[in-house]
């Protein structure tokens, strides 16, 4: 529903300002050439690798189009027994903001793990999907984790976690595996914009429905991880400054209705 606005006062003028700015925080400048990385009609340039599987194999049929929306779905599968899905971009980016829309819908696949429930990813600065080995559950990459609400507890989402990497925060290393934003918590089947600001390995900015709440830095493989190790030995650098998007399938049907990138100058 609108707002009545019929008295020009200054509180009802302001108020009007302030319900207009959670949109205007991620309306895009017509001047930026946003680039649609999902076309809302298949999955051309996006290619899916499951843990115990050949890349390019979509396995039962998980990572679909359906009515301009692209999903991870279950609708296949009788249970999970740890077949990890991502399905990646084909293009490798360094300097760029992302900005996609998800939401969770629909009931966990039966055996999924527990930390599974309401959980996905967006993987930045990933290895290649031609690099992954056969039994590889996930990509030596950057995770934006995306949680949902359980309607009850706080669960914050755009956390980070760190799948064969390390990075740097507030000038020291980190080596904890997932590390909490300051977002709110998105319980239902709501939508939620993410934008993640990413500067080679200088800088990485998580936004949720406009509002900063997670940076860090210096984007490293992990020496100690034995698929970061594969990677060092085929003469990959340890930092980190540029790799592959890919969005994950990791039990929990979610809905992705809009990714797009936008090039930065560096």
């Amino acid at each position: 529903m609108k707002p009545k606005i019929a008295q020009s006062t200054t509180g009802n003028l302001l108020a009007l300002l302030l319900m207009m700015l959670p949109t205007a925080a991620y309306t895009q400048d017509d001047s930026e050439q946003w680039i649609s990385l999902f076309n809302g009609s298949d999955l051309s340039n996006w290619i899916p690798k499951f843990t115990g599987h050949e890349l390019g194999v979509n396995y039962r049929d998980t990572f679909r189009v359906e009515d301009g929306i692209l999903k991870v779905s279950y609708d296949n599968w009788q249970d999970f027994d740890g077949e990890f899905g991502h399905i990646f971009y084909d293009e490798s980016f360094s300097h760029y903001k992302l900005l996609v829309e998800y939401r969770f819908a629909g009931a966990q696949v039966r055996n999924g793990p527990d930390w599974a429930f309401r959980n996905n990813g967006v993987m930045l600065h990933g290895q290649s999907p031609q690099s992954m080995t056969l039994e590889q559950e996930f990509p030596a990459s950057i995770e934006v984790q995306l949680l949902g609400g359980n309607g009850v507890d706080e669960r914050a989402t755009a956390n980070v976690c760190s799948p064969g990497t390390h990075y740097v925060r507030d000038g020291e290393l980190v080596t904890q595996h997932c590390i909490n934003s300051s977002s709110d918590t998105f319980h239902g089947d709501q939508w939620v914009t993410l934008e993640v600001e990413v500067r080679g390995d200088e800088l990485i900015r998580h936004t949720v429905n406009g509002e900063v709440v997670f940076e860090y830095s210096r984007t490293q493989l992990d020496e100690s991880d034995p698929d970061a190790q594969n990677l060092i030995s085929q003469g990959q650098p340890i930092a980190v400054s540029e790799g592959y998007i890919s969005l994950q399938a990791e039990s929990h049907p979610t809905q992705f209705r809009r990714v797009e990138l936008l090039p930065l100058a560096h």
